[in-house]
């Protein structure tokens, strides 16, 4: 049995491998390519069933991917469009399960208020990756990228906790707010101290032991783990420890990682991504014949009736919480509207477009008991797997495929006062270039192989001042291959001290940091080899 299941998922992966492949040809993102082609896999006859466990999602598949996506996000425009974050992570995740909670409890016979939050809890978050990979590359202000990752991060805690109450109250029959809200309280802030606290036992142990870039990988593997488990045992939020501990730790990365950890991890989870995003977009697919077992075709078709109306309720509402929260707060507050420039109609309409729903919201549908405690059939358990479907289905395809479209009509340009990726990365290649050449200029002697070295930079930074003015390209930077090593060692490091002088100034973008830190540590592993 055990070699069957791994076939299985090696043919999954290969599958998705092939479809990935075929992604950039037909101009549709991976995660709506995989979902169709899992729905193609699923209709051939004699393919096994696949059902997704809804523990497999959430213990082995959301720790990894929320961690990466963490890592990756910059702490500092996390926290410079907080209140934009949370106003949908957790306003818009509530505002939505209220209104789907009392639109199914009037739509659909036999439905009651606690089952329509607990279908409201399942749809409102919309998923972390998807919203992401179909934005890829394309010319969106960076506003509305860090809202929409920032936002990925955290909704998968509220929309959880909804669901957790709504659970809970459809099982024992009964809800106490005052309860319930102390209950949130406790999730949100012990996931947070949880993941705070593991992450800097985490930065402790990457400082203090002697270890090598292959356990430090490790370690950075098993974080994740760690935190969520530890959190969960703990009546905690699992997915607040780990975004929690994730940013904290990709903060302070460039203090606890060396150059040969940093370019091993970096590459180890762009594959181990890889791998768990093909799978869970592949099996949404794949999941098709286990959800609609045992419904009639007239209950099908009424579920899935009810699903295309809740699909364009939670687009429409998604529409009309994001608009009032982009204006008021700049209406009540006049510091806000000194220092953010307004978002107009467009970006607000872009974000209300970008809301597709994932593999979350499934999973958490699928881990619904088939039975009550009493033994009773969970009521309406396969019509709210179906909505849920649906929604998925109609939000992740039908909003995805056509946002291309509708970022090329918006013609959304940056909102904020915001320098250009490849004009920061020149002005940043200048300062390191400049730190070496002072550097040189302040020894007290200078051989001619130093000579050639300072020569060498003078005419990079030349070179790297020009392409400024044109706003070209530039070269990589690099050390003239007559140097010796100690001498390359020594300039690296200097670039490295400007380098976080830069962090620390917090001039340039995380993006355009972590670029650089990259190249150094390319350079710095060539020079070694």
């Amino acid at each position: 049995m055990l070699h069957h299941d791994l076939l299985l998922v090696i043919g999954l992966l290969f599958a998705a491998s092939l479809l990935t492949l075929l992604g950039p040809k037909l101009r549709i993102a991976q995660p709506i390519l995989l979902v169709l082609g899992g729905l193609a896999i699923a209709m051939v006859p004699g393919v096994p069933h696949v059902k997704l466990e809804p523990e497999l999602v959430f213990l082995v598949f959301l720790p990894p991917l929320l961690y990466e996506a963490a890592w990756f996000t910059s702490w500092r425009a996390f926290w410079k469009w907080k209140r934009s974050i949370l106003l949908l992570a957790f306003g818009l995740v509530f505002f939505t399960s209220l209104v789907v909670a009392f639109f199914t409890s009037w739509l659909i016979p036999g439905f009651t208020l606690a089952l329509g939050f607990l279908l409201g809890g399942i749809i409102s978050p919309p998923d972390a990756v998807a919203a992401t990979s179909v934005l890829k590359g394309m010319p969106i202000s960076k506003r509305a990228t860090t809202i929409l990752e920032g936002e990925s991060l955290v909704n998968d805690a509220s929309s959880l906790i909804v669901f957790r109450f709504a659970l809970a109250a459809v099982v024992s029959g009964q809800f106490v707010a005052a309860e319930a809200l102390e209950q949130f309280t406790v999730l949100v802030l012990g996931g947070i101290v949880v993941g705070l606290v593991i992450a800097h036992a985490v930065y402790f142990l990457h400082r203090a032991l002697p270890t090598t870039p292959s356990i430090d990988t490790a370690m950075t593997l098993m974080s994740p783990y760690i935190m969520y488990i530890a959190a969960e045992e703990l009546a905690c939020s699992g997915v607040m420890s780990v975004v929690t501990g994730g940013l904290f730790l990709s903060f302070r990365s460039h203090a606890f990682l060396d150059y040969r950890a940093r370019v091993q991890a970096t590459q180890v989870w762009h594959t181990v991504s890889f791998m768990l995003n093909a799978l869970v977009f592949i099996l949404i697919g794949l999941d098709l014949p286990v959800i609609v077992e045992g419904l009639s075709a007239k209950a099908l078709g009424e579920a899935i009736g009810y699903g295309l109306l809740v699909s364009l309720l939670v687009i429409a509402v998604r529409f009309l919480w994001m608009y009032p929260a982009a204006h008021i707060p700049r209406w009540l507050f006049p510091s806000i509207r000194r220092n953010e420039q307004s978002p107009g109609w467009r970006g607000p309409t872009l974000l209300s477009w970008a809301g597709m729903r994932g593999v979350v919201s499934l999973a958490a549908a699928l881990s619904i008991p088939v039975a009550l405690p009493n033994g009773e059939a969970f009521p309406h358990r396969e019509t709210i797997l179906v909505i849920t479907f649906t929604v998925i289905l109609v939000t992740l395809v039908g909003q995805g495929l056509s946002l291309p479209w509708v970022v090329r009509k918006l013609n959304i340009g940056e909102l904020d006062a915001h320098t250009p990726h490849a004009e920061q990365e020149l002005e940043l290649r200048i300062r390191m270039v400049r730190s070496v050449v002072g550097h040189i200029a302040s020894l007290p002697e200078r051989d001619a192989r130093l000579e050639r070295v300072h020569q060498h930079f003078m005419s990079l930074e030349q070179n790297y001042l020009k392409a400024l003015e044109e706003l070209r390209d530039a070269e990589q930077v690099a050390m003239p291959e007559d140097g010796n090593r100690e001498l390359q060692r020594v300039l690296i490091d200097v670039q490295r001290r400007s380098l976080a002088d830069a962090r620390r100034e917090q001039a340039f973008d995380a993006e355009v940091l972590r670029k650089m830190e990259g190249q150094l540590d390319l350079e710095e592993m060539r020079m070694n080899n």
